[in-house]
């Protein structure tokens, strides 16, 4: 991707005597509006554009719709009014200092890093050079995670287990956690504080839990069971190692013997309604 500079003059000239804040939207500083190609009218940009058309409650079911970013085709200079083709630069003005001619992208805030990535097919912010396309995975990740990610197919092309908004294209972090899985960070900060510490979509732990396990272990050791049921024996499966094993059963939590985990579900064994009593 080519991202063209406006001249000099021209930088220098919209960003003292046009003022750099004036202009945009809450998403994006750029001195342009869109053309919606779904619906043929102007907004600042994409988002904008969503929240009027997909996300109001006002707008009947039938009629929402998200905009195609790339088949945008026209924009109208914020200054002069004029509408014409997709371009960075106006007569008067440049109407945002990045730009992807792929996307029909503009933004006046280069302090993003923005950058343009060929396999996800849209433009993401942090720079190229921080970020990693993985094909497998269908998204970018920090260069941190290259040799540790672990991979999960098109791990961003669903909605986030919590709010259900798209994580592919959202503008909000995305934390990968160690499942692979993929989540908002704000929803996963909501999470911990809920103290929901296994992932939405596959029940592994989201962090390290042997501090938690060593509590359990102690609460399992000064909770006897009844001499009943001191020798049975149920069947768990372990969320984290993936590993069924047979049990002892007890009431306060079953043991992964293979990984020292307890998270794990009972499979067969022991009846809900055994459980109940004893807890009763």
């Amino acid at each position: 991707m080519e991202v063209k500079s406006m001249p000099s003059s021209v930088q220098e000239k919209s960003s003292v005597d046009l003022g750099n804040d004036q202009f945009g939207c809450a998403h994006y500083k750029r001195r342009c509006r869109i053309r919606a190609p779904c619906c043929n009218e102007i907004f600042y940009c994409r988002h904008c554009h969503n929240e009027a058309k997909q996300n109001c409650l006002d707008v009947d079911q039938v009629e929402r719709h998200e905009i195609p970013r790339h088949d945008v085709k026209k924009v109208i200079c914020t200054l002069c009014d004029t509408e014409q083709n997709v371009r960075q630069n106006c007569s008067i003005v440049g109407m945002g200092k990045y730009f992807c001619e792929k996307c029909n992208f503009f933004d006046d805030d280069v302090s993003k890093n923005q950058y343009h990535c060929d396999g996800c097919g849209i433009c993401r912010t942090g720079g190229k050079e921080n970020f990693f396309h993985c094909d497998r995975c269908g998204c970018c990740y920090s260069q941190i995670l290259k040799d540790s990610h672990q991979c999960v197919e098109r791990a961003m092309h669903h909605n986030c287990p919590i709010c259900f908004e798209f994580l592919f294209d959202s503008t909000r972090d995305i934390s990968v956690l160690p499942c692979g899985h993929t989540i908002h960070l704000e929803c996963l900060r909501e999470m911990e504080q809920h103290f929901l510490l296994s992932c939405p979509l596959c029940s592994k732990s989201i962090c390290d839990m042997s501090s938690v396990w060593e509590k359990l272990d102690k609460e399992v050791a000064s909770t006897p069971m009844p001499v009943m049921y001191r020798n049975k024996m149920v069947w768990i499966l372990c969320n984290d190692c993936g590993t069924e094993s047979n049990v002892h059963f007890h009431t306060v939590a079953h043991k992964c013997p293979g990984c020292s985990s307890y998270n794990t579900r009972q499979i067969r064994g022991v009846s809900a309604a055994c459980v109940r009593n004893l807890r009763d």
